[in-house]
């Protein structure tokens, strides 16, 4: 057990020709350890980088035996004077690299076991393995560059913040149960037998109790939990960036909002992005590409063609729209060539998403054909494709349905479109807000409204009247932050009147005895002089993901949990003795 030891007086990425003849003392792993019959020659590295020692028997004969039992991922110390690299043999891949260390001493602090992958950034290796050795694969420099770039990213937002007013406010982790969208992970109380706590979906109404507390400006990193089904951009346990304020309406959140983004982006990649940010309604992000979480990096946008197919001979065509249906489509340029059977594959991918089918269009030099020619006369497919914008040699693909369904479907055949012609260009970055969502959406399972955003979302002034007559149609005063096609920030105006807040909980099918038990405290503190506030939450692990051009956010989390909510590393979840089980009065059956 090596109880002392010379401590590093540099990190193995610090030492320049400026410190040649300067005596040194490096700790390390062991990256690479090479022999040349004579010279053992190490790459020592730690989180900082990586600096190439020598032993020789020249140098001290001690070392260099010691140094012939080195192997990979050994943790050592080492001592010696920096010297400059023989003329040829410096390393131009590494800041170090013009620099050698000759090793005069060499202490082994720890020996290591062969690792199960190399400790580098291109290993052809399984995830499931790297999450089960996860100590060894963040020692990994693209995974210390991912964290590093987290750690930054945080400055910046703290740092952020503070100069503009807000204040970091701490919120339960053990909280209520509300009704918030996901299923809560619930915490069983030991004193209090039968009662559970639920860890947050969201500080959501903490951080509006802090406004009614009179505390303006409120942030928070901070720490949710959703007990939902997973895929690459989702965990149980993820971060966000929590922000509210008072006396605020969207332009304020929105422009505080880009604030932040403008200048994380400026101090982690040095790209300037304009803003303000490109605005789009539900509505129009619906309608023009199928999305309510719009990529505006490529053309494909979505055409409404119904006003040409209105009285077609085509019934698909005339009775989708004659019952308020949309006839809709967009223009693939230059693919007019493409052959049926490359046509029946995106038939059948439309299939798989619930559309009956799939019109395609051809713009040819001197006519334009359709695959239902022999139902569409030729001035009507002719008046498609002036509503498709479509020119000779391009492609059109048409979808009919109810207004949601069939610009969805157009939506995601458009993202296999770019997928399929590698259209999406690099180092682009698209900012947009999406707003005026739906405040509700009409539940076919529940047969009853459900918020589309949640509980607390405030109606547009001017549609409050409807929440009586046309509660479908209501607007909310909600927005979300969208980048390159994924959602990254959302928020809305919230509601601060307790009257208002209990007729939109009737309309959730939200009694009142239920609204009192879960929101009680709530709509108590409404009454007691509730400011105007609104806010928004981002998500810290998408957005580092997106900076560090990563296709999954367990690739900028420390420690993530599998697409099964399991942690590889440290196996859980696991059983617990009985012991703790009886004293939580619980059984398992």
């Amino acid at each position: 057990m090596i109880s002392s030891y010379k401590k590093r007086t540099h990190t193995c990425g610090q030492l320049r020709t400026s410190h040649i003849g300067t005596t040194v003392t490096l700790t390390g792993w062991v990256d690479v350890r090479r022999d040349l019959g004579g010279v053992v020659f190490i790459d020592l590295r730690d989180r900082y980088g990586k600096t190439q020692v020598v032993f020789a028997p020249q140098h001290d004969q001690k070392a260099y035996e010691i140094a012939q039992s080195l192997r990979s991922e050994f943790v050592i110390s080492v001592t010696g004077k920096v010297e400059r690299r023989p003329a040829g043999t410096e390393n131009p891949e590494l800041p170090t690299g013009e620099i050698d260390v000759p090793g005069i001493e060499l202490e082994i602090l720890n020996k290591s076991e062969t690792p199960p992958f190399p400790i580098e950034d291109s290993i052809e290796v399984s995830e499931e393995i790297r999450l089960k050795y996860r100590f060894l694969d963040l020692r990994r420099p693209s995974m210390q560059k991912n964290l590093l770039l987290r750690h930054r990213a945080s400055q910046i937002t703290r740092s952020y913040y503070d100069r503009n007013g807000f204040i970091e406010v701490e919120t339960p982790v053990l909280m209520k149960s509300t009704p918030e969208g996901a299923r809560d992970y619930l915490v069983p109380s030991r004193i209090h037998h039968g009662k559970f706590y639920a860890l947050p979906q969201s500080p959501q109404t903490y951080k509006q109790i802090l406004m009614v507390a009179g505390y303006d400006r409120y942030f928070q990193i901070v720490k949710c939990f959703r007990d939902e089904d997973l895929r690459a951009d989702r965990q149980p346990e993820f971060t966000q960036i929590d922000v509210e304020m008072s006396f605020v309406d969207e332009n304020d959140v929105l422009s505080m909002t880009e604030g932040l983004i403008v200048e994380m982006w400026r101090e982690t990649l040095g790209v300037k992005l304009e803003a303000p940010f490109t605005r789009l309604t539900y509505k129009e992000a619906m309608e023009r590409f199928g999305s309510d979480k719009p990529d505006m990096r490529f053309g494909l946008e979505i055409h409404d063609c119904s006003a040409a197919v209105a009285i077609s001979a085509f019934r698909v065509f005339s009775e989708t729209v004659a019952k308020g249906g949309i006839v809709a489509g967009f223009a693939v340029p230059g693919l007019a060539n493409y052959t049926r059977n490359q046509l029946d594959v995106l038939t059948d991918f439309v299939k798989s998403l619930g559309a009956g089918g799939l019109i395609y269009l051809k713009h040819q030099a001197d006519k334009v054909e359709t695959s239902v020619d022999k139902f569409v006369k030729p001035e009507e497919a002719q008046a498609i494709a002036k509503a498709l914008g479509t020119q000779p040699g391009d492609l059109g693909l048409l979808v009919s349905g109810t207004w949601k369904k069939a610009l969805s479907i157009l939506g995601t055949l458009r993202l296999e479109m770019v997928n399929r012609l590698n259209l999406s260009p690099e180092n682009k970055w698209n900012f947009l807000w999406v707003t005026d969502f739906p405040l509700l959406e009409y539940s076919e399972e529940d047969k009853r409204f459900v918020a589309v955003h949640h509980p607390f979302t405030s109606p547009k002034p001017e549609d409050l009247a409807m929440l009586d007559t046309d509660p479908a149609n209501v607007r909310a005063r909600a927005y979300d932050l969208v980048l390159n096609g994924s959602e990254v920030a959302g928020g809305s105006i919230r509601i601060f009147d307790s009257e208002l807040q209990s007729k939109m909980f009737g309309l959730l099918g939200i009694g009142p005895e239920e609204a009192k038990l879960k929101f009680g405290f709530m709509l108590d503190a409404f009454k007691y002089g509730a400011p105007p506030h609104g806010g928004i939450a981002y998500g810290l692990d998408r957005l580092i993901m997106l900076i560090a051009d990563q296709k999954s956010i367990r690739d900028v989390i420390a420690f993530p949990k599998t697409s099964s909510a399991m942690s590889l590393m440290d196996d859980s979840p696991s059983a617990v003795d009985k012991k703790q089980l009886d004293e939580l009065h619980i059984r398992i059956s």
